[in-house]
């Protein structure tokens, strides 16, 4: 069969692959975005039904475009955040294969490029943008068997209470997902067991600003690595009912029995660890050390924001979480399902190339693969904190895209056997390249 040829194929078209088409074309270069399903698929089909963005509409976006019909300060609904994601396609004009999946990507032998097999047919492509994140396969823990008479669901497969069997439920996972759905369902009549792990509990708003733009002032979206230890933490905060603070005490106030992290069961039994007390408290340190911080910031600054001495006091534990339960009779509880809200794992299978480490997890640098001629867009701190963010994947995706014409720079020159002024072209292309991408380092592929 013969095959397509492109320059540069887009694996993906979420938010990733449109905005790493959107800096392409601003290049010039010629590429292809396919999509197994539709644009910005999984938030269609793949969130609840009531979902809202976690950041508020001026702050969760792409530079370029405003989220239609939308105030700045309120929170889009998943089915807003997908039609803006296709009308930003669209205004771009982006080339998106919808309906197509992506098999297999290898390295061709002999020569450049990579063979990319899909079920539209077989594609060369000079190189490879791997745009479909790390949010890829749910994940629930081997711990609750399939045959416990329990309904069992990852978050990403939660629609709505009406979903699940009458019945108490068990949320795993106090994240921003397992928070918000523990709310729903207990605001539907459910009794709800929410089990909380590790997790930032930062301020909504606080002093006027919502905590995106705290972040943002001090800094703290930039910051390079996760803090030692804290790989794995979730942000717990909620854009849902127009934006609020998670306070757990005011959920054990709802009615919600809080537990600490689930870690084992056998019997019908659930047990849970001894942390949720220092889990609520760890967030509790990360949420007062963050308004501390933003008021060092106004005086420093001689900001004029209303003071808020109340956000201070955080009142009384609750009894659920000073003498918590450590072992549950599911049964007996009548807990008839459980909402695993326990996050993804990668699944690159169809990426066949060296670029993964012993674990599989994608060995990059800022998403320049290991690969040569491979990228990754997406990934959470993929450079900075905010990268797994709306806005933050704009602007990896405009790093990437400086790379693949400083790349383009250097495959030119190396195929052009002409005289050295064709020679100079491509070498002009890499300084203005470089100097789009705010690095005087070229060759970054193959200087690693």
């Amino acid at each position: 069969m013969v095959s397509e040829e492109i320059e540069v194929l887009v694996v993906g078209a979420g938010q990733a692959g449109v905005a790493m088409s959107e800096h392409l074309m601003g290049h010039g270069v010629p590429h292809l975005v396919v999509e197994r399903h539709r644009v910005a698929e999984r938030w269609r089909s793949e969130r609840w039904d009531s979902l809202v963005a976690n950041g508020p509409a001026w702050h969760d976006r792409f530079p370029g475009l405003e989220i239609a019909d939308l105030d700045p300060d309120s929170f889009a609904s998943k089915d807003q955040v997908a039609d803006y994601l296709v009308a930003y396609a669209e205004k771009c004009r982006a080339p998106i294969r919808c309906g197509v999946e992506v098999t297999a990507v290898r390295k061709n032998v002999g020569r450049a490029g990579f063979r990319v097999e899909t079920s539209d047919g077989p594609i060369d492509a000079r190189y490879v943008v791997a745009a479909t994140g790390a949010f890829q396969r749910p994940v629930i823990p081997a711990l609750v068997p399939d045959d416990a008479g329990l309904v069992q669901i990852h978050s990403s497969s939660y629609r709505n209470p009406q979903q699940l069997p009458a019945g108490a439920v068990l949320v795993v996972g106090a994240g921003s997902s397992g928070v918000q759905i523990a709310d729903e369902l207990r605001a539907s009549g459910r009794q709800v067991h929410l089990s909380v792990g590790p997790h930032d509990r930062p301020p909504r708003r606080y002093r006027g600003r919502d905590f995106v733009w705290w972040l943002g002032v001090l800094g703290k979206w930039e910051a390079a690595t996760p803090p030692r230890g804290a790989e794995h933490v979730t942000i717990a905060v909620s854009g849902a009912h127009g934006g609020h603070t998670v306070d757990f005490r005011a959920l054990a106030a709802d009615g919600i029995e809080l537990v600490g992290r689930a870690v084992s069961f056998a019997d019908g039994r659930i047990r849970f660890a001894t942390d949720l007390a220092a889990n609520v408290a760890n967030g509790d340190a990360n949420y007062l050390s963050l308004l501390a911080e933003a008021d060092a910031y106004v005086e420093r600054n001689g900001l004029d924001l209303p003071e808020e001495a109340a956000a201070h006091v955080l009142g009384p534990d609750p009894e659920c979480v000073t003498d918590p339960v450590l072992e549950l009779d599911l049964a007996g509880a009548g807990i008839t399902s459980i909402v695993w809200a326990t996050g993804f794992a990668a699944d690159y299978g169809w990426l066949q190339v060296d670029a993964f480490d012993e674990n599989g997890r994608p060995e990059h640098r800022r998403g320049v693969s290991s690969e040569p001629g491979v990228y990754f867009l997406g990934l959470p701190w993929q450079s900075r904190r905010g990268s797994s963010f709306i806005w933050g994947v704009w602007h990896d995706a405009k790093y990437l895209a400086d790379q693949i014409v400083i790349q383009r720079g250097y495959a030119a020159y190396a195929a052009d056997a002409g005289p050295a002024a064709t020679g100079y072209v491509a070498v002009a292309g890499i300084e203005d390249a470089a100097r789009l991408s705010g690095t005087v380092a070229l060759g970054t592929e193959s200087t690693r």
